[in-house]
């Protein structure tokens, strides 16, 4: 297929031929209902998997730069009653460490001075590829005002749960791992 096609298919309204979404699915490793939007609404994980998946060990390097490409995580915490609990935050990435809002009084709070395993992932339902990244480190409260102003300003999104947000909290990754699944052949 041209890349001029392929570009135009992309870039406007457009009627491709089936031959043509056949061609392209087949390049792409995927299925032309997954190119036409088909199972959308199926949760994560749904689809078929890679005739030929490959599991790939990423670097510290390619998490760091996959974390900071995303904004919301979730945090892996004891929850004060001493049961674990994943809990999603909306996060940023700030000089090497994953910084969040949350309320003191929230299951997050619980992180504060205890080791926490952090996770970000993506998932391509279409491609049925995908990332998955574990930050494990300590997380603190950030109460110097300087940095919590620094952190205030710095922010690209609120909290989504909405409320009195304000307490920061920073993990410092000791350990950053993380797994790509791909297709065998790339």
């Amino acid at each position: 297929m041209s890349p001029h096609y392929l570009a135009y298919l992309e870039e406007r309204p457009a009627n491709p031929t089936m031959a043509a979404l056949i061609r392209l699915a087949d390049a792409l490793g995927t299925t032309v209902t997954a190119l036409l939007g088909g199972g959308i609404d199926l949760p994560p994980g749904q689809g078929h998997a890679l005739l030929n998946p490959q599991l790939l060990d990423l670097s510290p390097d390619e998490c760091r730069t996959l974390l900071s490409t995303h904004g919301v995580g979730r945090v892996a915490v004891s929850a004060s009653d001493g049961r674990p609990a994943v809990v999603p935050v909306n996060y940023e990435v700030v000089d090497e460490a994953i910084v969040f809002r949350t309320a003191p009084d929230s299951v997050a709070a619980s992180a504060l001075e205890t080791e926490v395993a952090f996770e970000v992932d993506h998932v391509d339902e279409a491609l049925r590829q995908g990332w998955s990244v574990l930050a494990v480190g300590p997380a603190s409260v950030v109460t110097e005002p300087d940095a919590v102003r620094r952190l205030t300003q710095r922010a690209h999104t609120t909290p989504w749960p909405g409320g009195e947000r304000e307490m920061w909290v920073a993990i410092r990754p000791t350990s950053l791992t993380g797994r790509r699944i791909t297709p065998a052949d790339q």
